[in-house]
């Protein structure tokens, strides 16, 4: 994750084509089309705008439960977030990277993280401690992050991370997020701002990096 030299600047958003990525798309949001009456085999709507909203509730709701995994695959999720703040600690950036890189972006069994779920966990957490959500955290803790010395890969996603958890706003970001900073970045900004948080919180109270990520990584 440390790099020599300062983190560019995110380049524009590639668009790339895949053949039968619509067709794939919409087999992904039967099961919560047909919830909304709408048979993706045989469509018959009164209009476009009536399946235009159903379409916008039914990817709305996806992405949902794609930033949100729960049982084993938040279990994992949070596993991988403990091994990036362990390996960040000891300043092994290598390993905390190989770590990252680990995580594919689907889990067709969906019983491991991805992604999405590492995202989605991090924020949640960023969200919770530094909004003045969770008690047991110092109070002020989001005004005394700072990023570990150095340069990163996912810092300027880390920076913007941090400011919006602060208002308790970085999970409802994350589309935008994706958009300005590429997926991969806000997979590592995710996971740095949570290490950045928990050093912070270590230094504040004298408490262990790792029993703070056993007992508030979860």
């Amino acid at each position: 994750m440390r790099r020599h030299t300062p983190e560019p600047p995110p380049g524009l958003p590639q668009v790339q084509f895949r053949p039968g990525l619509a067709n794939e798309t919409l087999q992904e949001l039967a099961p919560l089309l047909a919830e909304e009456g709408i048979d993706v085999d045989n469509i018959d709507v009164p209009d476009l705008d009536t399946l235009q909203q159903a379409m916008n509730r039914a990817v709305e709701r996806h992405n949902m439960l794609r930033f949100t995994p729960v049982g084993e695959p938040r279990d994992d999720a949070i596993d991988v977030l403990r091994e990036v703040t362990a390996a960040l600690d000891t300043d092994d950036s290598g390993y905390a990277a190989d770590v990252l890189d680990s995580v594919p972006p689907e889990a067709p069994d969906g019983d491991i993280a991805t992604v999405a779920g590492c995202i989605g966990v991090a924020l949640g957490l960023l969200d919770t401690w530094l909004a003045g959500r969770d008690a047991p955290a110092p109070v002020g803790l989001g005004r005394q992050i700072v990023l570990p010395t150095g340069h990163w890969t996912g810092e300027r996603a880390a920076t913007d991370i941090l400011a919006l958890a602060r208002k308790g706003r970085a999970f409802g970001s994350i589309d935008s997020l994706i958009v300005r900073q590429g997926g991969k970045h806000v997979l590592y900004g995710a996971a740095l701002a949570v290490a950045a948080t928990i050093q912070t919180w270590s230094r504040a109270t004298g408490t262990p990096i790792r029993k703070l990520a056993r007992t508030h990584i979860r």
